[in-house]
């Protein structure tokens, strides 16, 4: 099977499996990240069939829609993979691609794998958490799980550990300072950071505005 056909198939799996999926996880989301993915890739040295792979599979059965089951992504990725008979040592690689994609990830001490490929797809993923998108799948995902939009009794958490960050019911803008404002130093590529301040640069403006607009002064 040609790598065009592997892909084709990969994004038809994606769009079926994904059907009446949560906002900001659904396949508009993958769409943007592959999207992202192959604009940073044209800076990078990687192998382009694992970072589109990756990037079309990374959420696949995100684990916080499967009761924190981190297992069920990887899994249901190696064997869609398996079925269109890829190389082994590839899909071992898009697996751990999306074992440690995750903003949670970085908050576990032990040592991660790490790749040109990982770099780049967890760029592409983080773009798409942060500015005018990231603002609304924030907001979006908090309504899905019937959160506060802000409560000032209830101050962000900066030192959270992976199963705090995991088990967190904190109102949806809290989510701005414990994840998506940190997301613009965490970027690993040159093209990523570019991309990034931009993006960045809004949600401060929008925060601006919320906070005035909270305290009556707007």
């Amino acid at each position: 099977m040609t790598n065009t056909k592997i892909i084709e198939e990969t994004i038809r799996f994606v769009k079926e499996t994904l059907k009446g999926a949560e906002g900001g996880h659904d396949w508009f989301h993958i769409q943007r990240v592959f999207n992202n993915t192959l604009l940073i890739a044209k800076d990078e040295k990687v192998d382009v069939l694992v970072v589109s792979l990756a990037a079309l599979l990374h959420d696949i059965a995100d684990a916080k829609f499967y009761d924190g089951d981190e297992t069920v992504g990887p899994k249901m990725a190696a064997d869609f993979l398996s079925t269109l008979q890829v190389e082994k040592q590839l899909i071992e690689h898009v697996v751990q691609i999306i074992e440690n994609i995750s903003f949670k990830s970085s908050l576990d001490s032990k040592k991660r794998f790490s790749s040109q490929e990982l770099k780049v797809v967890q760029d592409a993923d983080r773009l798409d958490a942060i500015g005018a998108i990231g603002i609304a799948r924030a907001f979006n995902y908090g309504g899905y799980k019937n959160r506060e939009l802000y409560n000032p009794d209830i101050p962000p958490n900066l030192k959270m550990t992976k199963e705090e960050y995991k088990k967190s019911k904190a109102p949806s803008l809290n989510h701005f300072y414990e994840k998506l404002l940190l997301l613009k130093d965490k970027m690993n590529t040159d093209s990523g950071k570019k991309l990034a301040e931009k993006r960045h640069q809004f949600m401060l403006e929008y925060l601006e505005q919320f906070f005035k607009e909270w305290n009556g002064n707007a």
